[in-house]
């Protein structure tokens, strides 16, 4: 089932399928890992809820909600 990364929960891991849109924010997330076929994992949310903790290739990213609504992943 796909959907987006910021719909899942805390502990949940998916695998990246693709990043929608271009320009400079889709190049800062490829430059950070984040790339399709990539297995992403949420850590945390901040306790108001944005940004969110996600760990990917081995390294922990902060990503606003509005980031992550561009990310589509689907289960592993």
């Amino acid at each position: 089932m796909r959907r987006f990364l910021a719909d899942l929960g805390v502990g949940c891991e998916s695998v990246i399928v693709r990043i929608a849109g271009n320009g400079p924010l889709r190049r800062r997330l490829l430059d950070m890992g984040i790339t399709p076929g990539s297995r992403i994992r949420v850590e945390r949310y901040a306790p108001l809820g944005d940004p969110m903790e996600v760990a990917v290739k081995g390294s922990l990213l902060a990503l606003r909600l509005s980031e992550a609504r561009r990310i589509e992943v689907e289960d592993p």
